[in-house]
């Protein structure tokens, strides 16, 4: 029997803006790294909440 609930998935944070940055392998677009960029859709909901949650970490900060 199959559910009628179907879970969502996690949305990518991409913005068609596609330039790693070749000092820290970040995109400059959504700070994700390449693999996480390339495997998005094969990632679990968990990988990639996972990974969601390293991006505040990997942003710059703007100056105060």
């Amino acid at each position: 029997m199959t559910s009628r609930f179907a879970f969502p998935t996690v949305p990518s944070l991409c913005i068609n803006w596609y330039d790693i940055n070749p000092e820290n392998g970040f995109c400059r677009g959504c700070y994700r790294t390449l693999t996480e960029i390339a495997d998005w859709s094969d990632l679990t909901n968990p990988e990639k909440l996972e990974a969601l949650a390293q991006i505040p970490n990997r942003k710059p900060q703007a100056p105060q």
